[in-house]
């Protein structure tokens, strides 16, 4: 789904204080509710607003379904579920305000998703767009040596594919089709799909197979360095990750917030939850579950 663009809506830089006025005065006359409700609302409605590029000065027109979304995912990230839905009620109140005082021409309410199904106490930070492109841009460095080329390999159709550690320790020889530039994954529950090649990915495996790879019997994709060359494991992935992101100044991180740093990235550019588990290959009722604990 690509991002709202508004049109239409009017020019408002209304304060945040102002605007919860009269946010607050619309639940009064339109929804007729308690005074403690219309507190409620407008608290969790603040929280929202304070999170826009410009905090003091709002410009709710220039809201997209992709920023709505983002937000309900980082915000439910370590909330219980109580507290989530009281957050997702209140913002598409707000919402529904913007939309009848003609801030915002688009219904933007249905971006909110329902945090009913969410298991929220595990959702992983993702980790920062700068922060990706310097892992990446520091193990694009290494590509000299063997081991440098693999694990370039590895990190890119991690962050740019999403494939679970799992996932990448497994591949074979057999599962790339270079003519259709295409990758066949065995996923949870055995699950095999076909997912496109990119260029960056693609182009880093064939540097690694070419001049790196060692001769050896295993079809696996990544193996190790000394002969007789065995398949790297989940593990030992992982611990490239982590290695990277020291040899870079970085945090340590798990290969799992790198999945979740593309479906974040996916939903701040607009895509919907459906869209984001047809990337990360989930059935749709297990999206929110995915998202949520980085799976």
């Amino acid at each position: 789904m690509d991002p709202v663009t508004i049109t239409d809506a009017r020019e408002d830089t209304t304060s945040v204080s102002d605007l919860l006025v009269e946010f607050g005065g619309w639940l009064d006359r339109q929804r007729g509710l308690a005074p403690i409700t219309v507190h409620n609302y407008c608290w969790h409605a603040e929280q929202f607003l304070t999170t826009l590029p410009q905090p003091t000065q709002v410009s709710v027109n220039l809201l997209d379904a992709g920023t709505v979304t983002a937000f309900m995912v980082e915000y439910c990230r370590d909330r219980n579920t109580n507290t989530a839905k009281s957050m997702a009620r209140s913002v598409r109140s707000f919402l529904r305000f913007a939309h009848a005082t003609g801030r915002t021409a688009a219904e933007l309410w249905g971006a909110v998703p329902s945090p009913a199904a969410w298991h929220l106490a595990s959702l992983p930070r993702s980790v920062p767009a700068a922060d990706l492109e310097r892992l990446l841009a520091g193990a694009a460095r290494s590509r000299f040596t063997a081991t440098g080329r693999r694990n370039y390999a590895m990190l890119l159709l991690l962050a740019r594919l999403g494939l679970r550690r799992g996932e990448v320790a497994s591949l074979r020889l057999d599962d790339i089709d270079w003519r259709a530039g295409e990758l066949t994954v065995v996923g949870k529950g055995n699950r095999v799909e076909r997912l496109p090649l990119p260029a960056e990915p693609g182009e880093a495996i064939v540097a690694w197979l070419t001049d790196g790879r060692p001769e050896c019997k295993t079809r696996s994709v990544f193996t190790t360095l000394r002969s007789p060359g065995r398949p790297l494991t989940s593990g030992a992935i992982g611990h490239v990750v982590g290695t990277a992101c020291e040899n870079t100044g970085l945090d340590r991180i798990g290969a799992h917030r790198l999945r979740h740093t593309l479906a974040t990235a996916m939903l701040r550019a607009g895509a919907s939850l459906p869209e984001v588990g047809q990337v990360l290959r989930h059935r749709r009722r297990e999206v929110d579950g995915d998202l949520c604990q980085g799976r």
